[in-house]
């Protein structure tokens, strides 16, 4: 068994493949093996907005990252710095205090660096202006503290990312899966064992990079981590994650960390099929709740649909819908607000109905009538005087109801209604593998294991409860960069 690779990389998406970057500007031979066929490519990247969540002090360092702004463009938004401290309170805040400091730290302070290093690497990148702003007072305020995304969204990133390969020089085989990892004696990773439609064979590494995803496309893992009902929530990405990569390193005595009972999910239509569609992407999520209420089938509302942006709530309230009867919930807007809607809203896979009654539109949407009603009288009531502005957090709340709204409440009284239906889509799971800041996998003696490193969604410790929208890709780039570099060092020897 001759050792033709440096470095291994298990897995084909945003994580990987810096991670294969990384490596292979430090000199490394590196071949990344993707369990998926070429046609699926990209893992839950491609999958994504393609946004990235970074720390920037100011504007101008925003500009010098996007390659052709114009100075119109620029002079019509309108940006608040988004700093370190912020970033980290933000990632601290949302996850209950449980992400691990030094990971979090790590992921803010390499932020930027990243993605400027991956400008270098040939990712282009343009301001959120349709999913991240609102256009107020004509500029376009932008929120919660996510701004770029990469080109072309997630499958634009993912183009982006296997060009920088190939033109690096790195190896990529499809369908290719990684089944065990191969160790010595002394328990240090010498390779993996992987099979493919002609047959299994033994591929020697002096290291191994696993960004392989987590298990949110195994109905198993999910119901034996997550809980009931899990298994019938709709995957939102790639059929491809199924916690391979976890599971080889757990078989060879890594320790398992983090949230392992939580994960990222999303309002998904409720007649989405069962794993992410291509075509669509991510059109099948339903964002714009903040604007609206959200209510179940026996016409309660189960959330404050304002307490805080859209970044920030829509991991734990696509969690929160699970639990409704039948795993259903309902978004209901009037036409002062339907204009302001993203432009997932406007797909023609949507599930949704329209009326002008509310009686009319909880009967097509097979909502209870009576209940409906008197939800959105009570709630209307209950909404207090204020100015409404959906680029700040206003105050404009509601008082006397509970759940509350705590900012952007508006009464539904401008028919006609509009209802979309939605149920719960996971994104990824949180639980996986503890990494040192050099992103090499610890063993349950709390020793690293030599020759194995970890980067991306399999990575335990860093996301627990929520997650800051944006902060999954650049986690994945950050972590990938550190591992692969850490990995092309291991494998010379140092």
């Amino acid at each position: 068994m001759s050792t033709a690779y440096d470095v291994v990389v298990v897995g084909g998406g945003n994580a990987a493949l810096c991670a294969a970057l990384s490596a292979r500007e430090h000199g490394a031979r590196v071949l990344v093996l993707e369990k998926a066929p070429e046609a699926w490519r990209g893992g839950n990247g491609f999958f994504t907005a393609g946004g990235f969540r970074f720390a920037f002090k100011s504007f101008e360092e925003l500009r010098e990252l996007v390659g052709d702004l114009s100075d119109e463009e620029a002079a019509s938004m309108e940006v608040d710095p988004y700093t370190e401290d912020t970033y980290y309170d933000d990632l601290m805040r949302v996850t209950e205090d449980c992400a691990d400091p030094d990971l979090a730290l790590l992921l803010v302070r390499e932020s930027q660096p990243t993605v400027r290093w991956m400008k270098g690497r040939g990712i282009r990148w343009i301001p959120m202006f349709g999913r991240q702003a609102y256009k107020v007072g004509g500029r376009f305020r932008f929120w919660g503290g996510l701004v770029l995304e990469a080109v072309g969204g997630g499958p634009g990133l993912i183009d982006m990312e296997y060009a920088a390969a190939a033109k690096a020089g790195i190896e990529v085989r499809f369908e290719a899966k990684g089944t065990r990892l191969t160790v010595d004696d002394r328990g240090a990773v010498t390779g993996v064992v992987v099979r493919t439609p002609s047959g299994t064979e033994s591929l020697a590494s002096r290291a191994v990079v696993l960004g392989s995803g987590g298990f949110e496309a195994n109905p198993e893992m999910r119901t034996r981590y997550l809980g009931p009902n899990w298994e019938l929530a709709r995957v939102r990405g790639t059929p491809y994650n199924t916690g391979d990569g976890i599971r080889m390193a757990l078989e060879i005595g890594a320790l398992p960390w983090g949230h392992w009972s939580g994960c990222h999910s999303v309002q998904w239509d409720l007649n989405a099929p069962w794993h992410g569609d291509r075509k669509v992407g991510d059109n099948f999520q339903k964002h714009s709740y903040p604007l609206g209420i959200i209510v179940n089938l026996r016409g309660e509302r189960f959330v404050d649909e304002g307490a805080d942006f859209r970044n920030y709530t829509y991991v734990k309230y696509g969690r929160a819908v699970i639990e409704q009867p039948r795993r259903a919930a309902f978004q209901v807007f009037d036409q002062k607000v339907l204009h302001l809607l993203r432009e997932e809203y406007r797909i023609r896979e949507v599930t949704k109905a329209e009326d002008m009654t509310l009686e009319g539109l909880a009967r097509k949407l097979e909502i209870d009538v009576a209940g409906f009603v008197a939800t959105v009288t009570a709630f209307n009531a209950a909404v207090q005087p204020g100015v409404f502005n959906p680029a700040i957090k206003d105050g404009k709340g509601t008082q006397g109801i509970t759940p509350p709204k705590s900012n952007w409440a508006l009464p539904l009284d401008t028919p006609p209604y509009v209802g979309y239906a939605v149920t719960t889509g996971i994104t990824f799971t949180f639980g996986g593998l503890r990494i040192r800041s050099d992103a090499q996998v610890i063993d349950c003696e709390q020793r690293p294991i030599p020759g194995l490193f970890a980067a991306g969604e399999l990575v335990g410790g860093l996301f627990y409860h929520n997650y800051p929208g944006g902060a999954g890709l650049m986690a994945g780039a950050v972590f990938g960069r550190i591992a692969g570099r850490a990995a092309a060092r291991a494998a010379r020897g140092g």
